[in-house]
């Protein structure tokens, strides 16, 4: 039999406390989600609304498909920075007439959807998974373009965006903006370099240089509807396509828009599939609070994978590794897992055999992380754990099968490569509010530091000050934590989200719907697969 069984005791102390531990940290992540939702706060966006306009997010719920969800990318972009969380922008994929599709919408309440440098880095992102995944893309714009204190660091790296444009265009992958207000200076262009414009009337305003700024460059009187608004580029310029008469009309015809691009996935939609034996709600109490406690990732399976049906491949040769094939919404996975934290030679050894299979099969790759990294020693060191490893890594890179990563536990040093970390370019990679994720452990950061100090003092004949090094052991262990934690993480991006663990399965769901709107093909390379 291959269906997984559960020793998941949900009436024991052990899980009672790591449910417990699962939701604090979920209520505080979900604390930090709300202050994107809530945009630039009650005041902006009660003007907003007085000006008879419709938030960021009321104008994606009326684009998607009645009753789909939509997968929010990066909510929590800017997250311990200067900029508001959320970075002005809402990003995700959700369905529009039937189509999967990134959308990005400005959120106007703050600072009038300017983009800071989060913006920018968030935008970039979303247009990546665009491009990776072949996903039509959908701007609802209004944005007054740079946030002009911070433009040191959007102005250069912000050409990007319409490098992304064109180049979506040239691969065929549709572009459509919907142009709600300003979209001016630089950001005229994103409607400028879009396959389809909708633009509203008497409120989208499109041009490179402003009224002020035509006044001072060539002392012209003009005014923004002559200059640049909708009616302007629907009868004289011919920049828009379409002339909606106002936000709802603007995103009924983008919907036409989509409905019309004639597009089509890859592969086919997946057949009938199973649900889980086994209860998505039990996943709160798998990982431990302490994450140097190792837990068995068959538990996180078989709540996520159809039917818990799971045939483990080499289950008793490497086993801090799990790795085998599974069916998820349909789609065929290969899995790999940590199990007890630590990759051996073995386990490095067993994970590049297993990817050239997956490649081999054109299968798309689960990386579930709880890994404190790569063993270190003597004995492993001479055992060959350096080109164990790398050749584990060198499997991950040259992988061309989509990748998708979930950071559930520790994700430490190498290992963190190893299992497709955001430097590998998953396709898609989450973060339970769990996880954490640095270079080392903070403890094992700051004792290092510790011991190179101390040997440094010795080398020098200088007496070794314990009171100070307690001291910096403590800050430094503080700030790694910090530093290591899914908000601050995510805040920088490098994470797509830190999700609910109940919601994993649905999130990885909807992943592999879109990576199968592009070809799903692996790496040949002219050989066969060594046996490791």
């Amino acid at each position: 039999m291959t269906v997984l069984a559960s020793a998941l005791d949900t009436a024991g102390p052990g899980y009672a406390a790591n449910r417990a531990a699962m939701l604090d940290k979920l209520a505080a992540i979900e604390a930090e989600h709300a202050k994107a939702v809530a945009g630039g706060g009650e005041r902006y966006t009660a003007r907003h609304r007085a000006r008879g306009k419709l938030t960021a997010r009321e104008r994606v719920e009326l684009l998607l498909d009645p009753d789909t969800p939509f997968l929010e990318l990066s909510p929590l972009a800017a997250w311990g920075s200067e900029y508001p969380v959320g970075a002005s922008l809402v990003t995700g994929v959700g369905v529009v007439e039937g189509v999967e599709c990134v959308v990005t919408a400005n959120d106007p309440t703050v600072r009038g959807g300017a983009s800071n440098p989060w913006t920018l880095k968030k935008a970039l992102r979303a247009n990546e998974i665009a491009f990776a995944n072949r996903l039509p893309v959908v701007s609802l714009v209004e944005s007054g373009g740079a946030d002009l204190p911070g433009q040191k660091e959007v102005f250069i790296p912000g050409g990007g965006l319409f490098r992304d444009l064109t180049r979506l265009s040239a691969a065929g992958i549709p572009t459509v903006a919907v142009v709600f207000g300003n979209s001016t200076a630089g950001g005229a262009y994103v409607p400028g370099m879009s396959d389809h414009v909708v633009m509203v009337k008497e409120r989208a305003k499109v041009f490179l240089g402003g009224p002020p700024l035509v006044k001072m460059a060539t002392g012209e009187e003009s005014d923004d509807e002559s200059l640049g608004g909708a009616a302007m580029h629907a009868r004289v310029s011919g920049l828009a396509d379409h002339f909606a008469v106002d936000e709802p009309d603007a995103l009924r015809q983008a919907r036409r828009v989509v409905a019309r691009l004639n597009w089509r996935k890859a592969h086919p939609a997946p057949g009938p599939f199973a649900d889980p034996l086994y209860d998505p709600e039990e996943l709160l109490g798998v990982v431990p609070g302490d994450l140097k406690v190792p837990f068995d990732p068959r538990e996180v399976l078989a709540r996520v994978v159809d039917g818990s049906d799971f045939d483990e491949f080499k289950p008793l040769y490497g086993p801090s590794l799990v790795t085998g094939w599974a069916r998820l919404h349909g789609y065929p996975v290969g899995v790999l897992a940590n199990a007890r934290g630590v990759l051996f030679s073995a386990e490095s050894q067993k994970a590049a055999q297993f990817i050239q299979l997956a490649n081999q099969r054109d299968i798309p790759l689960l990386f579930l992380h709880h890994t404190t990294g790569y063993m270190v020693g003597r004995d492993y060191e001479q055992g060959g754990i350096v080109k164990h490893g790398a050749m584990m890594i060198n499997a991950v890179a040259n992988s061309r099968v989509p990748h998708l990563s979930v950071l559930m536990g520790a994700s430490y040093g190498a290992g963190h490569y190893g299992m497709c970390g955001r430097a590998f370019d998953p396709r898609f990679l989450f973060a339970w509010p769990s996880a954490k994720s640095a270079v080392m452990g903070p403890q094992q950061l700051a004792g290092v530091l510790s011991i190179v100090a101390r040997a440094s003092a010795a080398a020098k004949g200088r007496p070794y000050d314990e009171e100070a090094d307690a001291g910096l052991r403590a800050m430094v262990e503080q700030q790694i934590e910090a530093e290591s934690l899914p908000a601050f993480l995510s805040g920088r991006l490098y994470d797509d989200g830190v999700i609910d663990p109940r919601d994993t399965r649905t999130v990885l769901g909807m992943c592999l719907s879109a990576v199968h709107t592009a070809p799903v093909e692996g790496t040949r390379g002219g050989f066969g697969v060594f046996r490791m």
